[in-house]
């Protein structure tokens, strides 16, 4: 599925001369090599702050908490997601509320939300909190009315989704906040966990700094209960290299998808819509989005046997996500059950992720494609 190998070695004299100066300069939790990596992010990304903690998991709380969303207020969310997603908001407080997905994009449904908006839960609801899924934007023309419109605040969860764009403005910069996740696997990856937040609000930027460190505005003054969500020097120090190189790999993963475009098509099993019957259904970018390919997500009908078929050719593959959040066990107190999104839990029985990453080879994608079109012929 990914070759972490291929990335690190041509950087390999430059991420451990920046691991090296971390060690030099004894600072290992936040300090320079933090600040530097904000400052960075904040330019590339064009917001006006830019805040790292330990992880995407703890952005996405920080977001929520820091916007004041908290015991009493509803959080309309997806059921096909990260569980990060909706443990966020319960952490924060808050109360989960879930509305279906878009089956062309499998991001949050804006009608859906606005449906839920309409219904008894309306009233409690403070935020959405719709989720960049894949590398791809949700729709955020239609969750930019809906905010307005309700005075709703917009937390993004762009965990997947560094670089990608929404009629060319970029994720991070749409919401009144947004929370990014560097885990190893993502666009732009540290070497353990980190992550961040971005906002362009001055106010939430200030409890943001002070939420990830216990509440502290001062050394040993809490004028909060915040988290130890800091993120580490070391991290910061290998994210700030990797910076400079991510818009080029979006680009290479962006042709990467286009060579899976077209070799698929090449077979003739490709059909339209969002309904697979005996071939596959592409991933594709919607108007007004520049996807960043974090994934690249086809859907058939025998997504279990063919997983198990390319198993057997050592073909990598993944589920993201085998099982909607409403069907997870440690949230069947939300009160959802089978039948509540009819189009997760149709996507979670259909969709499989296959390899991608920015230096994946011709050759290899035309593997990947000829043992696809192996088992469905």
């Amino acid at each position: 599925m990914l070759d972490l190998k291929r990335q690190y070695l041509p950087l390999q004299k430059d991420l451990l001369a920046a691991l090296g100066h971390v060690l030099e300069t004894q600072q290992f939790i936040l300090g320079e090599p933090v600040a530097a990596f904000e400052r960075q992010a904040a330019e590339q990304l064009g917001v006006a702050h830019a805040v790292g903690c330990s992880s995407g998991t703890d952005a996405l709380w920080l977001a929520l908490a820091a916007a004041g969303i908290g015991p009493g207020d509803a959080v309309i969310t997806t059921p096909f997601s990260f569980f990060a997603s909706i443990s966020a908001i319960l952490r924060a407080g808050a109360t989960p509320v879930l509305a279906d997905i878009d089956p062309a994009t499998f991001c949050l449904d804006a009608s859906a939300v606005e449906a839920v908006l309409a219904g008894s839960q309306g009233e409690k609801v403070r935020a959405i909190l719709p989720v960049h899924l894949y590398g791809q934007s949700a729709d955020w023309g239609a969750f930019e009315r809906i905010g307005k419109e309700r005075g709703l605040k917009l937390i993004e969860d762009a965990a997947q989704a560094w670089g990608a764009e929404w009629n060319g403005a970029k994720a991070g910069g749409l919401g009144d906040a947004a929370a990014f996740s560097f885990y190893p696997t993502k666009n732009l990856s540290a070497a353990g966990d980190a992550g961040m937040v971005t906002t362009n609000s001055d106010h939430l930027a200030e409890r943001l700094r002070m939420l990830r460190q216990h509440g502290m505005r001062r050394r040993y003054h809490h004028d909060e209960v915040g988290w130890n969500a800091r993120m580490d020097g070391f991290q910061g120090a290998i994210l700030s290299v990797k910076l400079k190189y991510i818009d080029k790999w979006n680009h290479a993963r962006r042709a990467v998808a286009r060579r899976y475009h077209a070799l698929f098509h090449a077979t003739g099993l490709v059909e339209a819509g969002t309904r697979p019957v005996h071939g596959v259904i592409l991933p594709h970018e919607v108007p007004g989005s520049h996807h960043v390919w974090h994934q690249y997500v086809i859907r058939t009908n025998r997504r279990d046997e063919l997983r198990a078929f390319l198993a057997d050719r050592q073909i990598g593959s993944e589920i993201y996500y085998p099982a909607p959040l409403h069907m997870q066990e440690a949230l069947k107190g939300l009160g959802y059950g089978e039948g509540s999104f009819p189009e997760a839990e149709r996507a979670a029985r259909e969709v499989l992720a296959l390899p991608i990453f920015p230096e994946l080879r011709e050759d290899e994608q035309q593997t990947v494609v000829r043992a696809v079109a192996e088992f469905l012929s």
